[in-house]
């Protein structure tokens, strides 16, 4: 459990620089007089909700080939024989290929739903690379986790990305790029750049290697491999349609699509601020696991859902309080533009899902490197039978709000099949006491701070209460021992400190 537990601290870190850097990224171009105006923003989203499906069409189940196989390939086959990574990266350009060709066939129709969002239209051909690349990088990220690399592939992701789009920005801003047309064509360039980062690495540390000649271990499980990925293709393509479907629908149905988009986006990244500890959490325990269930370790897993739930509880409960408090002061505060006040509901409903989906622990993790696979594949439809309609249905009578309601209400039905799934077929389950302590802790930190200072404003009564809040949560998460991992972590803190003393 270190691995994971160091792993997963310093990936959580790595993740909060990249959300510090991100928030730079929306401040600037969300800010009063930035330059930059809510439809170029929702472009942005947009590009990336448009990216995911692409890469999910075109992933054709590669990522989870590598999270299921890899621990066969690397016991069976020397690197000069593991055809492994230069069979999937093959698999992947092919399946993108069939993605540029269905594109550009179904051009005319794509277009026409996106009436309301005329950017979408201009920088429709942008799109594709700007798809290829994530489509390469999530293949790459995944092989990246088993060589055990979590920390390089989450700064990739989380930091890199970011650094060369405020890169980008401040170079719009100062007037290095004096357009829009510019920027956003160089944008479309992002995630190819950390791909090739990332693969280089790959190449030139001998972690992997491009082997296109069959394997006897390709051979022996092909039949294994080919239903694997047919039904994690499918449920990762419903899953992250479900995920994207919001920003979609929001810019094309919505009038003036691209600038709702935008309003809904910052509702959503603010949100993602609640489950940054799940990304590192998630990339460290992949390989863990995918070996735990290969030795048939039982008592390794359930360690592994029990702490990943407490873990992601209190981080999510005491974030998302967090933000609630000093929400409005924040957007008034920094002079984002008044539009953004709306993305407050956004928040609410977005971040209690979030609260949701992490305290219910590596569920689907678990699940999806287990031999039961394929109920991935049912919870994902599952998944998708509630979200697409509702979301549809949602937008259209309530606007922005809709998809948020929208995905709370579809996630926790998501985790629940997941949760009575585990429960019933392992016995495992992934609460205590301690995790109804943690609601508890959150929200009563919550209401003293909320009573004490909420009719100030301004950036020092911002500083005021969340200090208040994170050392009254801070002290309860000690004194109840909520966390093992916390706990760990800040007897750390407290032999750092006694030894810098002692010298």
């Amino acid at each position: 459990m270190s691995t994971i537990r160091r792993q997963s601290i310093i990936s959580s870190f790595v993740v909060y620089f990249g959300f510090a850097l991100g928030f730079l990224n929306t401040y600037l171009f969300t800010r009063e007089g930035g330059g930059f105006t809510k439809e170029q923003y929702g472009l942005t989203a947009t590009f990336i909700a448009i990216a995911n499906i692409m890469h999910s069409v075109a992933s054709l189940g590669m990522p989870s080939f590598i999270s299921k196989f890899f621990p066969y390939y690397k016991a069976r086959l020397d690197r000069s024989n593991n055809d492994m990574l230069g069979v999937a990266l093959l698999f992947n350009c092919i399946g993108f290929l069939f993605v540029i060709i269905f594109g550009f066939a179904f051009k005319d129709i794509v277009i026409e739903r996106f009436n309301n969002s005329p950017d979408v239209q201009v920088y429709y051909n942008w799109l594709f690379i700007f798809g290829f690349g994530l489509t390469i990088y999530t293949l790459l990220e995944s092989y990246g986790w088993q060589i055990r690399k979590a920390v390089l592939t989450t700064f990739l992701r989380e930091v890199l990305f970011r650094a060369f789009t405020t890169t980008l920005i401040l170079a719009m801003t100062f007037g290095i790029i004096t357009k829009f047309d510019i920027f956003i064509k160089v944008y479309s360039f992002n995630y190819l750049f950390i791909a090739l980062v990332l693969f280089a690495y790959i190449l030139f540390t001998k972690k992997g290697k491009l082997v296109f000649k069959i394997s006897r271990v390709t051979e022996k499980f092909f039949n294994k491999i080919l239903s694997i990925c047919s039904l994690t293709w499918t449920g990762g393509l419903i899953s992250n349609v479900s995920r994207v479907f919001d920003t979609l629908i929001i810019a094309a149905i919505l009038p003036n699509g691209l600038g709702h988009a935008a309003i809904f986006t910052l509702g959503q990244f603010i949100s993602s601020l609640i489950q940054a500890p799940q990304r590192g959490i998630i990339s460290a325990s992949i390989g863990p696991l995918s070996q735990a269930w290969r030795e048939k370790n039982m008592e390794k897993i359930d360690q592994v859902y029990h702490r990943s739930s407490i873990n992601q509880l209190v981080f999510s409960t005491a974030m998302f309080c967090l933000i609630w408090l000093n929400f409005e002061d924040g957007i008034t505060t920094f002079h984002l533009q008044p539009d953004y006040l709306q993305a407050k509901h956004v928040f609410l409903f977005i971040g209690l899902s979030c609260i949701i989906d992490m305290g219910t622990g590596l569920n689907s993790q678990i699940i999806g490197t287990s031999t039961y696979w394929r109920f991935e594949f049912i919870s994902s439809l599952v998944l998708l039978g509630f979200s697409l309609p509702l979301n549809y249905f949602l937008t259209k009578h309530l606007g922005i709000v809709g998809p948020a309601i929208s995905n709370l209400v579809a996630l926790t039905a998501y985790n629940f099949i997941r949760y009575l799934f585990l429960l019933r077929r392992f016995n495992l389950q992934p609460f205590t006491a301690k995790s109804l302590y943690t609601i508890i802790l959150a929200a009563g930190c919550y209401i003293i701070c909320f009573w004490l200072f909420d009719s100030y404003r301004g950036l020092e009564w911002m500083i005021v209460r969340s200090l208040l809040y994170l050392v009254l949560f801070g002290a309860g998460a000690i004194i109840l021992k909520l966390s093992p991992d916390v706990l760990h972590l800040w007897d750390a803190i407290v032999n750092k400190l006694k030894g810098n003393k002692q010298q």
